[in-house]
């Protein structure tokens, strides 16, 4: 793989909470840590994605009496799990692991930061409607082609590979560089909305 002048890489939220010993932890999240920085020297363009969650977030279960981490609950943008307290802004937790080694990155892009409203992509946050600019700032950088990688495969990186192609660019997912939460099926669920929906998933091998 040689991507071109006109592809980037998003690096989603490879944050202390997200790997082992965090919050909110993904199983063996810590092994993609080299490869995304052996992957990242071969792009000219590295966009870094940050969970950035205030106190009391809409989708902390501690936000809702008698709710229990990964309960299933309707909120008016649609259906939110919820999730142990993560990624709190300013905490250590919230933090890109040390471990990352991309000085070339051109963005940190901060997502979830609003307390009423998840997100999940960096395109957009869990109401559909309410834009982060990434979409713009990559069309007026000439970016033609997006690659994901980073954590969760089934929850960011899913969502923002589905944004991206939404958007207009062609969408690949690298899955070595990626790991899953999976929690009640949701990697097959993602998994058929890539089929469906025009994104092709590659290894990095």
């Amino acid at each position: 793989m040689q991507p071109g002048n006109d592809s980037v890489l998003i690096v989603i939220d490879v944050q202390n909470d997200f790997l082992p010993g965090g919050a909110l932890a993904v199983a063996n999240g810590d092994e993609i840590i080299a490869p995304i920085n052996v992957l990242a020297r071969r792009f000219s363009h590295v966009v870094l994605t940050q969970d950035w969650h205030p106190e009391n977030h809409i989708s902390f279960a501690s936000s809702h009496p008698g709710k229990q981490p990964f309960d299933v609950i309707e909120l008016p943008y649609g259906r939110q799990i919820l999730w142990p307290d993560h990624c709190i802004q300013g905490s250590e937790g919230a933090q890109l692991s040390v471990g990352l080694d991309i000085p070339h990155a051109e963005m940190i892009l901060r997502k979830g930061f609003h307390s009423d409203t998840d997100s999940y992509s960096a395109f957009a946050e869990a109401d559909g409607a309410t834009r982060t600019g990434l979409a713009g700032y990559l069309r007026e950088r000439g970016i033609r082609q997006v690659f994901c990688v980073g954590l969760a495969t089934d929850f960011c990186v899913s969502w923002t590979a589905l944004d991206a192609r939404a958007a207009g660019f062609e969408t690949l997912i690298i899955e070595d560089a990626c790991r899953a939460i999976n929690t009640n099926g949701s990697l097959d669920e993602e998994r058929r909305q890539w089929r469906e929906g025009g994104i092709e998933v590659i290894s990095m091998l």
